[in-house]
């Protein structure tokens, strides 16, 4: 993502006596990395280039056939050695690239870059880039939800303890649970889509936005200079372009842009930190392959990886957002410099950190595995309490006291709690309450009392509706991509 006069230097190969990015050699995928590899990027200004002759020659300007010809042949012929060359002469990374085109165009060297400033190529491109690398993550982050939708749609009636502050609450269902997740990915998916259609192209605008190169380029015809905007704005592929810039689009796109990315990170810290204490409590667990290995000492080790991965990156995404909020806050009059070096890093980052994040979390979404027996444990352990309120109502209606009860049903609650808490025992309220004479006229209604799926309230008709009138229509565009594996990096 390069701006003029920022050399950045040339980039070093990967390899094993040299730094580079772990989000690009161990995590993201093959389609990200290639999105802000230096071939797409200066593809991308060569295409940019012959749009813009193609557009002027159009609308009267002395450029021929043969170089736009000669332009359209050369488009992939990039002599990256001889623009690294250049680049450490000029110190301009677009004009070292103009020239490099240039070299094999010698027809059409005289009127590559005509009238543009470097912000034509930088700025568009970016554009260009972000909107394609958001394409890139929509059908991922659709799979995502659709792999999760159909696992709480098999498990919407079953049930599992609640728990609000990490302590046990009312029952819900392992379903319901996950929609919790899948409604914050939703969101996730209409606000990255939203941000991709309200993406305008910066067009062609000149070095302080104001055209007047092209002005003159076209003898102060604003409607032709007007035109070569909409045209150029139309062969990048959007609807239409920003009206008003400095030299450089408003860096508030990029605010946007990474917010969004930011906020996805929050939904996926947030999953699969609930994967992670499941895991520990043995209710859930993501997949753990045959071969694999927990801990290189304790064999027995079944460590949460993947989501610890997830975690791990997302956090590192969510603090992105900060570098395009300063670098927006900083952009003096029509533009400065600084934001360059920073943009390069923090915009190629964020997308690959979202797009290994994806992989990984449909790849723990393809395989999670529920543990039935250990959840009905732990039901049991706790819903003996969960479960007073309705004993002292059975009670009642069977012509009790109420307060009379509630008394002695406290007393046998403590006594139970202290046999979990003092001793490591199991919860014995129920056989307490079995034991008890006064409580003789409910012995018989204990069971339904007691059955898990009279505490889970609405949440399998709040699963099937969610489903149904939410999850589903929003991923019906993505259907065609939805049968896709993940596959885990490194």
């Amino acid at each position: 993502m390069a701006e003029a006069g920022d050399r950045g230097g040339q980039q070093a190969a990967c390899g094993h006596d040299s730094y580079c990015s772990p989000l690009a050699s161990r995590y993201a995928s093959p389609e990200m990395c290639f999105m802000f590899s230096d071939r797409c990027k200066f593809r991308t200004w060569r295409q940019l280039w012959l749009w813009l002759a193609e557009a002027e020659q159009a609308l009267g300007l002395p450029i021929t056939d043969e170089q736009i010809q000669e332009m359209k042949s050369n488009l992939d012929n990039i002599d990256f050695k001889m623009a690294a060359e250049k680049e450490k002469q000029l110190r301009h990374d677009v004009m070292a690239h103009v020239h490099t085109f240039g070299h094999c165009c010698q027809k059409a060297a005289a009127i590559i870059h005509l009238g543009a400033t470097s912000c034509y190529v930088g700025d568009n491109t970016d554009l260009i880039i972000l909107r394609n690398a958001i394409d890139l993550l929509l059908p991922k982050l659709a799979r995502v939800i659709s792999r999760l939708a159909d696992f709480a749609k098999e498990r919407a009636d079953l049930p599992t303890l609640g728990f609000t502050h990490f302590q046990p609450a009312q029952l819900t269902t392992v379903g319901k649970r996950c929609c919790l997740w899948i409604q914050d990915l939703c969101m996730d998916l209409q606000n990255l889509k939203r941000v991709q259609d309200g993406l305008r192209f910066r067009g062609v605008k000149g070095t302080t936005g104001t055209q007047a190169s092209f002005l003159q380029l076209f003898e102060g015809d604003e409607q032709k200079v007007e035109q070569l905007d909409k045209m150029v704005t139309e062969k990048a592929g959007f609807n239409r372009a920003f009206i008003i810039t400095g030299q450089t689009y408003t860096r508030k796109v990029d605010i946007e842009v990474l917010s969004v990315l930011a906020s996805l990170g929050a939904s996926v810290h947030k999953i699969c930190t609930d994967i992670r204490l499941l895991a520990n409590l043995k209710e859930m667990e993501e997949p753990f392959e045959k071969q694999q290995i927990g801990s290189s000492a304790m064999p027995y080790k079944r460590n949460p990886m993947r989501s610890e991965r997830c975690c791990s990156l997302a956090r590192h995404l969510m603090t992105l957002i900060m570098d395009p909020l300063q670098t927006a806050s900083v952009q003096w009059f029509e533009r400065t410099l600084d934001d360059s070096a920073n943009r390069r890093i923090c915009l190629a980052e964020a997308f690959l950190t979202a797009d290994a994040i994806l992989n990984t979390l449909q790849n723990i979404s393809e395989g999670l595995v529920v543990y039935p027996k250990v959840i009905e444990r732990r039901i049991r352990q706790e819903l003996p309490f969960m479960a007073t309120e309705n004993i002292i109502m059975a009670m009642v209606k069977s012509g009790g006291n109420r307060q009379d009860c509630h008394e002695k049903i406290r007393v046998l609650s403590q006594e139970a709690a202290a046999v979990v808490k003092q001793e490591g025992g199991d919860n014995d309220l129920i056989e307490r309450v079995q034991a008890d004479a006064y409580f003789s006229p409910i012995h018989s209604q204990l069971d339904r009392l007691l059955d898990p799926s009279s505490f889970t309230g609405r949440a399998s008709r709040q699963v099937q509706r969610f489903l149904e009138e939410e999850v589903y229509p929003l991923l019906k565009p993505y259907e065609s991509v939805m049968k896709v594996k993940a596959e885990l990096c490194l």
